[in-house]
């Protein structure tokens, strides 16, 4: 093999490893039960995994296509995505403030959506959900991207000890929502606080 076939080999090489981690990435989440960010849950699917503080972002076929946010811990001042503080010179905002009524928690959802850049959102069937023995919410909803994909989601956002803790997946609805919705709104009803 001469030098230039070998190099050639060995970037060939490096870039399909380099793919491989762009493709897998995260930690690899199987199908059962599992605890992520002071809860249970049981999925039937197999998941990557990014965690950040307080949050977690899974994913199937990467976030563009199918994404799973787990956020715990959010504090009244505190943005819904864990996006900063309130501040008087920043009135405006996705602030959550403990002891908002259903309507509003599932608002702040939204408004935090639009604040993202998403166009469209608009939601449906909202509605009282039971995560363990905490009282919460859940509805589902529908966005466009910024390039005009149609994307919809579910969502459960429940309060326990002050602090909000929000459940969204969000998938386009050409192939990727139908696929696997039912899938995780199982994993959703399954949420059991610790």
């Amino acid at each position: 093999m001469t030098n230039a076939c070998a190099l050639r080999t060995a970037l060939l090489l490096l870039a399909l490893a380099g793919l491989a981690a762009c493709a897998t990435g995260g930690r690899l989440q199987t199908a059962g039960r599992t605890e992520v960010l002071g809860m249970t849950v049981e999925t039937s699917l197999d998941w990557a995994r990014y965690a950040s503080p307080r949050q977690e972002a899974w994913t199937i076929d990467g976030t563009a296509l199918n994404q799973l946010r787990l956020i715990t811990g959010t504090r009244p001042g505190e943005h819904v995505f864990h996006l900063g503080r309130e501040r008087r010179n920043l009135p405006q905002g996705a602030w959550y403030q403990s002891g908002l009524r259903p309507d509003e928690l599932h608002e702040l959802l939204l408004a935090a959506l639009r604040e993202q850049g998403w166009a469209e959102v608009e939601s449906s069937n909202l509605r009282p959900a039971r995560f363990g023995t905490v009282e919460g919410l859940r509805f589902e909803f529908t966005m466009a991207s910024q390039r005009g994909l149609r994307y919809a989601g579910t969502a459960a956002l429940f309060e326990r000890d002050g602090r909000l803790t929000t459940i969204y997946w969000q998938a386009p609805v050409e192939h990727y929502h139908a696929r696997d919705a039912a899938a995780v709104a199982a994993l959703i009803d399954s949420i059991q606080p610790l």
